[in-house]
């Protein structure tokens, strides 16, 4: 009987502990949308992609000219000309497709950019959710943001507000625009068999 008091004391308080944690969320998008860095650094990316994309336009409108020009004289050369012609045509196509990769392609130079002029911020949001997760005593702080499909959220437990004004920010960007964020001076949702908060997990890349 005593081992049975002393199982069930243990589920209790285990039962207990779990419904005292705080929960919160945050939106990573909000947050980047209302740091000037960040836009700075999207406007400098999409910069360099147009840049990139215009000189990858240029080549193939140079190859297809190449083309063209073979069409109409192709009549005109030998065999060994034609074969010239051709492999001066597929080296140059190869030469622009390979570029396009290094530039656009998994791991490329427009993806290793992004990782230099992005990454730091998420970082920064990390650390601030962070730091508020163990000041405040939050067990998670979930991401609104991310691939978690949050069916409810209450704003009274939204702390992006907090974390920009953490990070040295001020929010200026509205809620309707970035898909809602709300701020809130709750102390955090407590679970009751199951939190409905999502909260932030450290950012990735390609906010």
């Amino acid at each position: 009987m005593k081992k049975v008091i002393l199982v069930l004391s243990l589920v209790a308080g285990t039962a207990l502990s779990a419904l005292a944690q705080k929960y919160a969320y945050v939106n990573t998008e909000y947050i980047l949308e209302n740091i000037p860095e960040y836009k700075a650094a999207m406007q400098q990316l999409d910069q360099i992609s147009v840049n990139w994309q215009k000189e990858i336009e240029t080549k193939y409108a140079a190859i297809d000219k190449l083309y063209k020009d073979y069409q109409a004289e192709q009549i005109l050369l030998t065999e060994d000309m034609k074969r010239k012609r051709e492999a001066e045509i597929t080296t140059k196509e190869k030469e622009v497709k390979e570029f396009q990769k290094s530039k656009f392609g998994y791991e490329g130079e427009l993806f290793r950019k992004k990782q230099e002029l992005v990454k730091p911020i998420q970082d920064k949001i990390y650390n601030a959710v962070k730091k508020m997760a163990v000041d405040q005593s939050y067990a998670v702080i979930f991401d609104k943001s991310s691939d978690l499909i949050m069916l409810y959220t209450n704003p009274k437990y939204d702390k992006s507000d907090e974390i920009l004004k953490a990070m040295g920010y001020k929010a200026k960007v509205t809620e309707g625009s970035v898909g809602g964020s709300s701020s809130g001076s709750g102390s955090g949702a407590k679970t009751t068999g199951g939190s409905e908060q999502d909260a932030p997990q450290r950012p990735t890349e390609g906010k």
